[in-house]
This record gives structure tokens, sequence and C-alpha cells, in this order.
């Protein structure tokens, strides 16, 4: 049984600061809303750059950012996706989930026990919404990765453009894990609008 996990950011969460509004509290620069953090607050130790088979696309309109959502279709052939991963506790990574899935962190989530239990077939889906479909992206260390993203792909959905503030906060996230400037990571995002 494993205590521990990597949790693989494609979006805004591959931003240091934004990651923190999940675990210490507070509201990300350009966010329209705030967050309780997480039952343990602290930020993860290690993170490494990865690279993710499948396609990052936006769809739907985002209330923290407004404008399109950043998701990750897996199973999308052809393409790569450019992500951030952090490894943290097991019960971090249901916190962070639970305020993705607008639910406040808790006792007992039962993210927790999927998670250490183990995602049949590599994928959970906990719910209908934006990121309640849990994927295992393979093992770094012996330990899992995984994302979070919506149970429809790539084809499934109208896609919607992401606010400036939003392509900001995923530029910012790519500078920071693989060095990037401004411009080559704001055109990674937006070749994938």
């Amino acid at each position: 049984m494993h205590t521990e996990v990597w949790y693989v950011s494609y979006g805004s969460n591959m931003c240091r600061d934004r990651l923190g509004a999940y675990l210490l509290g507070g509201r990300p620069v350009g966010a329209r809303q705030s967050y309780v953090g997480a039952r343990t607050p602290s930020m993860p130790l290690e993170d490494v750059p990865v690279d993710l088979p499948g396609r990052l696309y936006f769809a739907g309109e985002s209330r923290t950012w407004t404008g399109g959502v950043a998701f990750y279709d897996h199973d999308a052939p052809g393409s790569w996706t450019a992500a951030r991963a952090y490894r943290m506790s097991v019960e971090q990574f249901a916190d962070i989930a639970a305020q993705e899935m607008d639910r406040l962190p808790a006792p007992g989530d039962p993210i927790e026990k999927v998670v250490i239990d183990g995602l049949e077939n590599g994928r959970h889906e906990a719910g209908p919404g934006h990121y309640e479909t849990l994927i295992e992206l393979g093992r770094r260390d012996g330990l899992p990765m995984l994302t979070f993203t919506a149970p429809h792909g790539f084809d499934a959905v109208e896609h919607t453009r992401p606010s400036e503030a939003y392509v900001a906060m995923l530029a910012r996230g790519l500078y920071e894990a693989r060095g990037w400037d401004r411009h080559r990571a704001e055109a990674y995002v937006l070749e994938r609008c």
C-alpha cells in the first residue's frame, strides 16, 4: 500500500502558486474564487516535468477563470501533452481533487480509498463533472502517477477558448516546469484551442 502519489497537472496547477491555493488555501492571481486548502497544508518537495500521450483541449466555461477549461484526453492519438508531476500524499491528492470537484476536503474522502486500492483498469469515474474522472498515467519511483479530467474526450464536446488570465497561468506553469519563455508557452497553449 502506498501513502504517496504523483499528481500530474496539465493545466493551471502546473504553476506552483496556483497549486498552492489548493494546498495552503487562498486565491490564485487572476482567479475569481478562493480555496480552503488541504487538510495537511504543505507544498510538495519534489516535482518533475513529464510528457503525456494524448491531447490537451479546452471546453465549457470556467467559473474560476472564465473562458474554456483545460481537459486531457488520454486516449486521443497522435498528440502529446506537457505536464508537471508533483509528489504528495494521497490525502493531499484527494483534497486537490475534492476542490476541483467543487467539494470541501474532508476525512474519509472516497477518492483516498480509490487511490490506495488502485484504479481498476487505470481509470475511475467519481461522477459526471469536469474533473471527476481519475486516470493513472503510469508509475514513477514505484508510485502511481494520477491526474483527473472530464469523462468526455476531445471529439465529444464543443471546444471553447480559454481566458487570457488562464492562458497566462498555464504559461507560467510551463515556464516553471520546463523553462519555456512566455512566447513558446503561450503558443503551445493556443495551438490546442
